[in-house]
């Protein structure tokens, strides 16, 4: 068993038991091949809930600020994490995504970019990879937040298929596909 598994074991009981976390449409993750993981955000928790019952490793962006202090650089690095720099167009982290999703991996991506509560706004940076590279994308939504010993939901839906858009990285083909992944994370609930 390797560190990210490892992980991902330990990570799984203690959300269990803190947050009595419970997962929805596990089956709805491809297996295999690049996909990409697009979720709400509304807490620093988000990246381990939407992983550990995913069954394979995700890779996903995090603020290269995280990366200044090596140990904390060291331990995020082997859990999926690769830079991304906040506040404009991060050529290095698009590039990387790209060549992870063409070598077949999973992504998981926060399309707003931010913390938010409300799914309500969100960059194009999703849009563009799942356009680009043919990758399908799995809509994800935490319910209803994190309280202890509450319990917390985490919904994987249908993948969206995005061969509609093939091609067409335009601003507007780049925005009604941004705001189709917002609606379908939107529509995700229990029950």
């Amino acid at each position: 068993m390797n560190f990210y598994e490892f992980a991902r074991v330990v990570l799984r009981f203690l959300f269990t038991v803190l947050f009595r976390l419970k997962a929805h449409g596990v089956e709805n993750i491809p297996r295999e091949g690049g996909v990409l993981l697009c979720s709400n955000h509304i807490s620093v928790l988000d990246p381990p809930t939407l992983g550990i019952y995913v069954p394979r490793r995700l890779h996903y962006m995090a603020k290269s600020e995280l990366f200044n202090f090596k140990p904390f650089a060291a331990l995020i690095t082997a859990l999926g994490a690769f830079p991304v720099k906040r506040g404009g167009v991060s050529k290095e982290a698009i590039k990387t995504s790209l060549q992870l999703l063409r070598d077949g991996h999973a992504i998981l991506m926060f399309p707003e970019g931010t913390r938010n509560s409300d799914a309500s706004s969100a960059k194009r940076g999703a849009a563009l990879l799942a356009i680009r590279s043919g990758a399908p994308v799995v809509p994800c939504r935490i319910v209803p937040g994190y309280r202890l010993f509450r319990r917390t939901h985490v919904i994987y839906g249908p993948p969206i298929d995005f061969a509609p858009f093939a091609g067409s990285t335009d601003g507007d083909a780049l925005d009604r596909a941004t705001e189709l992944i917002m609606q379908r994370i939107r529509e995700l609930n229990v029950g």
